[in-house]
Formats: structure tokens, sequence, C-alpha cells
């Protein structure tokens, strides 16, 4: 544990960067940085650094190394896993500072940009071009922690997740070495595929610089609907069933009706309460979109749909959205005082509708407040407990939740987590899910990183 910098070392790190003042040791800057919006929470590193530049970066990890320093990177503090915290004190490795679109190369849909850049602005500055980044995870996260966390979210099940779309990055390794990985050609087959070896790391073998992000164009024209069903059990068969037929839809989202009496509360949305699908089509044309929907909802009728909604407005399709990607605040404001402890599991699609009910049941089970939702049409299953981690006997009972829906994700061929990340909160799970694999894991990070220093607590 390193809680304290010296005289010495807090002089050389304000050194290492352009600005004396991008290297803080204030108390204020110190407890913004303890955690993420998770229930997980460090001590308050003993400093905290903002680079600019990959040659700053470089030059701070080429220290640490010296130093025998921790070092957290750390972009918009949004994850859920506590993937960012500090939890060995030392440094954390703000890079919001890198913020640069360095270039939108439209001819290439291809953007190449710093790790601190926001999605939200990077799809601002490629939308003026017809692009967009795809991989949507509800907060405006930084690319960086996307690509740290391989992030993804309600489109996924059409556009796949970040790792599909990077091509190439720049990595600072520990000790201060600079690496390229990758290239900006549509393919290669040229050696071991490093880029994929640092997308989803979580910052435990280096630190990302830079990207070349791919691009593709925004919809000619999007459809959304709302499906109504009398049970969990005939909502998660039309989603199995809608995902085989190949109709793509572009994101699938199963609500169930606690979740849509708290949406309904604050967004004021008038849903029925009860198990619902949202879904949106992307198409070339409108006749084209239609036809998928009239598709879609045959489907849903032989699985006892009970209605079928087209949010025709945009205005209508953008609250539902709106009030899906803040489903985890509304959950968090409706239990003022209380943690959430988010079981993030996927599976193949096929076995998604038991893991939907098996998930209800262990909740009733354990006598918790739980919500279960997620990203049906890729198989992921959120399920948000609510509780007081000062309560043993509670949380515990919240913990029992957890490990039986992802023990039983495990065993049907998924994982422990499909889009958040490991952290602090999955890495109990990672030798269930990897085996032998888990092991070679350790190894690669003890080549790469043979002192610890690199996000020391996650993952492993």
């Amino acid at each position: 544990m390193l809680d304290e910098f010296t005289p010495r070392q807090a002089a050389e790190l304000a050194g290492l960067v352009a600005d004396a003042e991008h290297f803080s040791t204030g108390r204020s800057n110190r407890e913004s940085h303890r955690r993420d919006i998770s229930c997980h929470e460090g001590p308050p590193p003993a400093g905290i650094i903002w680079p600019t530049s990959t040659a700053e970066v470089a030059r701070i990890l080429a220290w640490a190394d010296a130093e025998d320093c921790p070092v957290t990177p750390w972009g918009a503090g949004t994850s859920t896993e506590g993937n960012p915290v500090p939890v060995a004190g030392g440094l954390v490795l703000d890079l919001t500072g890198m913020n640069r679109i360095i270039a939108v190369r439209a001819e290439d849909l291809q953007a190449d940009v710093q790790p601190g850049v926001f999605r939200k602005e990077l799809n601002r500055q490629a939308g003026q071009h017809g692009l967009f980044f795809p991989p949507d995870p509800g907060a405006d996260a930084t690319i960086g922690g996307m690509i740290a966390n391989n992030a993804s979210g309600v489109r996924t099940v059409k556009y796949g997740a970040t790792k599909d779309y990077v091509m190439r990055l720049t990595v600072v390794l520990p000790g201060g070495q600079v690496i390229d990985t990758g290239c900006r050609a549509p393919k290669s087959s040229s050696g071991y595929d490093l880029t994929r070896l640092f997308v989803g790391s979580e910052g435990t073998i280096g630190v990302v610089t830079e990207a070349t992000l791919r691009l593709t164009g925004l919809p000619a024209h999007v459809l959304a609907t709302t499906i109504t069903f009398p049970d969990l059990a005939s909502a998660s068969r039309a989603v199995a069933l809608m995902i085989g037929g190949g109709l793509s839809p572009a994101a699938l989202e199963l609500l169930t009706p606690g979740l849509i009496e708290l949406m309904n509360r604050e967004k004021d949305l008038g849903l029925p309460l009860v198990p619902s699908l949202f879904c949106e089509f992307h198409g070339i044309s409108p006749a084209h979109l239609e036809e998928t929907a009239a598709l879609a909802r045959e489907v849903c009728n032989e699985c006892g749909a009970t209605g079928f909604r087209y949010a025709t407005e945009e205005r209508e399709r953008l609250n539902l959205w709106r009030a899906r990607h803040e489903a985890w605040e509304t959950i968090h404001r409706a239990h003022p005082g209380r943690e959430t402890l988010i079981v993030d599991a996927a599976v193949p699609i096929s076995r998604y509708p038991e893991m939907v009910l098996f998930a209800r049941e262990q909740v009733e089970k354990q006598d918790v407040t739980g919500y279960v939702f997620g990203h049906a049409g890729d198989g992921n299953l959120h399920v948000v407990l609510v509780g007081d981690p000062a309560d043993a006997n509670e949380w515990g009972r919240l913990e029992a939740v957890n490990h039986a829906v992802v023990e039983a994700a495990v065993q049907a061929g998924g994982t422990c987590t499909g889009e958040h990340g490991v952290g602090i909160g999955k890495r109990k799970f990672m030798a269930l899910e990897h085996g032998a694999g888990y092991d070679l894991m350790r190894r690669i990070k003890n080549l790469v990183d043979p002192k610890g220093l690199m996000n020391p607590g996650k993952i492993f």
C-alpha cells in the first residue's frame, strides 16, 4: 500500500507532465478517485496525474516502475465493478485530459482518438459524416474505459461489442515502453492478435493512449416497438425465436414489471406493468422496416404477446431508451441509502428463457429486492440487487443470488460478465469460468507486469 508520496516523489511526478497543475495530492481529488459508481471503494490514492500525451504516459510508467509505485488508470469513473478503484493506493492515472479526436477519416470509416474522448462526443463528430461508433453502454464513458472493459450495451445484438471496432492501438507497457498493435487495414492475419489482448484487460498490462476505431453508417430509418406479454416465460421465448428467425433487431431489451413501475414513476411513460420487450430495427427503407416488424409481430403473437405498439415518434422512442439507459440510476433513486449488487451474466440465446426464470426464482427464494432485466437479444442478463452492505445477513443473501445465477450461467456455456468487466466484483468467478485458461492469463500478466504495479487487485 502506498498512501503518500514523499516531497521528492511529488516533485518528480509534477515534473513529468507539461503543467505542474496536472499532478495533485489534494484531498478532494484523492477522495473523488476512490470509487466508481459501484459499491466497491478503495483507500484514497497517494496522488492523481493527468497526462496529455503518449510521451507523458511513458515517462510516468517508467517512473512508477523505478519507484515500485502502483498505477491505476482512470476514465469517466462509470464502471460498475470497481474496475478503476485504486485498491493499493499509489498513483491514479486520469486519462480524461487525453481527449483529442485526432481524425475522423470518413473515407476509411475510421476515427483515430485518444483514450479520454467521451463516446457521445465521438458520435457527435462522426455523425457530421453520417457515421457512428455503435457500442452503447448507456453511460457517457470514455473510449479508453470502453476498450479496457470491452464495453457493449443495447445495440450489441446487431452491431457487436467494442472489441469488434478496435483496429489499432498505441499502448504504453509497464516500465514505459511504447508499442503499436494492429493496423488500419480492414483485415490482417499477421501473427498474434495483440490488439484483442489489450481490449478487456482493464489496464492490468498496459495503458492505451491512442486507438483507431472502425465506424459504421448511421441507420437510414429506425423503427421501435414495445411488446407486452402475460408472463416472463413468454417474453423470453419470443427473444429466442426472433433472434433464431434472423430478424436482426438492432436492440432487444427485456423489462420486468418492477422496473417498468419505477420507470413510469420517474418518466411518466404510462407503460403497462407486465413483462415487456423494447425492440428497435434499423433498415434501408420504411417498407423494409414495416415488413420486418410484421414478421416480429407474428413471432411474438405465437408466444402469446398481448400488445404490440409502435413508437413512431422520435421523441417517444428517445424517451423509452433514455428511461432504459437510466435504469440503474432509477433503481438507486428509488432506494435511497442502499447499495446495489449487479449480476451481469450472459448465456447462449437458447438458454436465455430458463436463465431469466431462474434468476427470478433466486430473488424470491432469498427474499431480497431485485430487478431482472437485460440485453435479451445477446443473452445478457442483469439482476440489480438492492441492500445494505452493513447488514451482513441481507448482503449475504444478495451474494447468494449473485453466485447462483453466475454458476448457472457458466454451466450453460456462458460468462460471469457480459459487458461490465471483471474489476473487483467478478474476480471470484474467473477460475470457475476459465479453469486452466485463468492460469495462462495470470502468466501473461506476470510476464508483462512482473512487479504487479498495473491496476493491482483487478481480474486477479
